[in-house]
């Protein structure tokens, strides 16, 4: 799986309202985007896919912008990128036979090992939260450890 600068960029404006959460009010796209440096034209239509998963509210208006629809410790890495990208998958292989009934060899043990590698990565990015990366990014918390 590659994270897409879509998701990149969904995952940046989310930490950035989870990390300035304790602002009274909505934040607004122009905000977000200096903060974060995306562009704003882009990171309007990112907001409104994340609004409709569920994972911001938005005020119209004087004043408006946008706030987490939940805590950041209930928002995770999964959640932000599904709502972007759609299901977390390392590719598009379908199903294996099992058994031996395979027609390519072995192609479908390769098949059901990149199914296996989604699966760590749904499960890691399902554990990963806002304000556990919060913390990382004001250096209150280890950074991930890189397995080598």
């Amino acid at each position: 799986m590659k994270v897409s600068t879509r998701g990149d960029y969904a995952c940046r404006a989310l930490l950035s309202l989870a990390l300035h959460a304790d602002t009274e009010g909505p934040t607004s796209v122009r905000d977000i985007a200096d903060r974060t440096a995306l562009p704003q034209p882009y990171l309007e239509q990112i907001l409104l896919a994340l609004k409709g998963a569920g994972l911001v509210r938005s005020k119209r208006g004087v004043g408006g912008g946008y706030v987490l629809a939940r805590p950041p410790s209930e928002i995770t890495l999964a959640d932000i990128l599904s709502a972007v990208e759609g299901p977390i998958v390392a590719g598009e292989f379908g199903e294996p036979h099992q058994n031996g009934a395979c027609d390519h060899e072995g192609q479908c043990v390769l098949i059901a090992i990149w199914s296996e590698v989604g699966e760590h990565m749904r499960r890691y990015l399902g554990r990963m939260t806002l304000d556990e990366i919060v913390l990382m990014a004001r250096g209150e918390a280890d950074w991930p450890v890189t397995i080598r």
